[in-house]
Formats: C-alpha cells, structure tokens, sequence
C-alpha cells in the first residue's frame, strides 16, 4: 500500500535526470501515494528542487511564485540552439572580452528588466510547450515578460577555457539561459550555459537538501524525518492564529467577521515575524493591504491560506482534517 505522507522534501537533483524522473525516483523511494515537484529543472541543471507529498501539494503554487538563486557557468564564445551545452553549436566568436566589460555589461541584467522565453520552455502555445514547436524548426512569436533580477554577482572569469561564473537571484519566470545568450550577443562573442546548479527556493535553506544516492542508503524512520511541514511552502507569508470557533467557520468554507481588535493583535504578530524574514519584508506583505494571502492556523494546528480583507478573512485553499 503506498503511504499518506505530508511534507516537503528538498532534493540535490543529479545532472541527465529530468524534474519528472526525479520525482517518480524519490515518490518510490517513499512510497507515497501523492507528489509533485515545484518548478522543473533542465535536464543539465542540478540543484533544489522541492518535492511536495500529500497535502503540501495544494501550496506547491506558492514555492512556483518564489524567487531563486543560481549558480551558472557560461561559455561564452559558442552561441547554441538551445541555450545551453545540450544543444547544437549554431555559432563560434572569437572572445575578446575584459573584466570590466563583462562586470559593466551585467548592468543591464539587474533590476526590473524585460525578457523574451525562449523556444526550449515549457511555456505553453495553442495547448503545446513551445519546446515541442522548437525541436520541429517551428519559431513561435512570443512576447516579452517583466521579471526582477535580485541579483546578479560576477564571481569569475577564466581566460584561458573562456568560462564566466555568475550567482543570480531571480524572481519567478526567470530563464537563466536567456540571460547568459543575451549577455554574450552584448558581449559580442555569443554565450551558453555549460553548468547550472539551483542554490535556493524561497527562503529554504542550502544544507537542508539531499541526494538521490543518499535517500537511496536510509530506511522509512530516516527518509521521514527528512520531510520539512506542509506549510513550510508558505514561509514568505504572515501568519494568522485563530481561535477555535474562527477555524471552525474557515474550515466549514465560511467567511469570517474580522474585528479592529483582531487585525491589531495579527498585524502585530506579522511585523513581528517580518522583522526576521528579508524577502518577507521586500514584498512587503503587512497587513494593511487592502486583501492579503495570509497563513491559518487554529490554535497551533495549520488548516491552510486565506485572503483577509479590511473586514473579512475567507479560505482560499485549506488542508483535510
């Protein structure tokens, strides 16, 4: 019998594997009736990447809106179709770059900043990924997308095998390897990502992650006590505590009456909670919007995320009890 298991694991995803096959490998290592992963990786890109079990599926959204971190290595002088070191060489440059105009040419990646998806995304056209219209020859006309590029530190340049190393933190809908083919056409020498590796989602932490080899050694009892809470996908968001009547009307699918006492007293505990939590405080989600997505628990039980208003809280999507 495959098991109920609620939680989130942080796998090392290995180089060659897809997101998916990850998946299918760690759900039967547990023996878990249902998974998901949040967010795929390519193929070539190892790293982070959160596999949710059970009732942290329905968060899983939320892991998927988050910002990342990258480690990527760029190859410049060797433009592929792809993007990246799995396709096809479609042009070679001569690389005659220096330092400062790689580090000034960076200035135009940081910040709020448009891009055009590439044709090997899972972006989906007329009901296909356009991946599946770019392996056919078939160029599809896209539009360019606002994204917001946190941070984007030049860390070193290898003159001799023409290799540029980057950490990125990015927000969500981010390509890395669009980034790395516009920086080298700037560059004028043309670029690919030889190496991409997933540092962070959201605020979990590096050290938390785990290989597949490693999952493969531990028993039921170890692999357990790997998994985060259901709720740690919504770590970014305030937190709530109701009273016992209130999560029994939010359970029941009801919207609740919110008091000027209560926001008070939940406005407080979310400043409070925001003083620890950076990308909490830069997305700046006090409660004086006029609606929040909001984290519910009863006493000290999650139940899952709400909206509250000026003077309501309503579910919006709420674990089973």
């Amino acid at each position: 019998m495959r098991r109920d298991l609620h939680g989130v694991l942080l796998l090392d995803k290995p180089q060659g594997l897809t997101s998916n096959d990850a998946l299918q490998k760690v759900k039967r290592l547990f023996n878990a009736k249902k998974a998901g992963h949040t967010g795929a990786l390519d193929p070539l890109a190892t790293g982070m990447l959160p596999i949710c079990f059970g009732e942290a599926t329905k968060f899983s959204q939320y892991l998927l809106d988050s910002d990342k971190r990258y480690r990527v290595i760029a190859k410049l002088g060797e433009r592929t179709d792809t993007s990246d070191a799995d396709g096809k060489i479609i042009s070679t440059r001569a690389v005659n770059v220096t330092t400062s105009q790689i580090e000034q040419a960076l200035t135009q990646f940081r910040g709020e900043i448009m891009q055009l998806p590439t044709m090997f995304s899972a972006l989906k056209y007329q009901g296909k990924p356009l991946y599946e219209y770019a392996r056919q020859g078939i160029v599809v006309e896209r539009e360019a997308r606002p994204i917001h590029i946190y941070e984007n530190k030049f860390i070193h340049f290898n003159q001799t095998s023409d290799e540029l190393a980057l950490e990125i933190h990015c927000s969500k809908g981010t390509y890395i390897r669009t980034i790395v083919d516009d920086l080298g056409e700037l560059l004028g020498c043309g670029a690919h990502v030889s190496y991409l590796r997933r540092l962070n989602v959201s605020n979990y932490a590096i050290d938390k992650m785990v290989t597949l080899d490693a999952l493969q050694t531990m028993d039921e009892s170890d692999l357990d006590a790997l998994l985060l809470p259901a709720d740690s996908p919504l770590q970014d968001y305030p937190t709530i505590h109701l009273t016992e009547a209130q999560g029994c009307d939010i359970l029941l699918g009801r919207t609740v009456p919110v008091s000027m006492q209560d926001r008070q007293k939940w406005q407080q505990a979310a400043r409070l909670s925001n003083q620890k939590n950076l990308l909490a405080k830069q997305k700046n989600l006090f409660l004086n919007q006029a609606t929040t997505l909001v984290r519910l628990y009863q006493g000290e039980q999650f139940i899952g995320v709400g909206m509250l208003s000026q003077d309501q809280l309503s579910p919006k999507r709420l674990i089973s009890t």
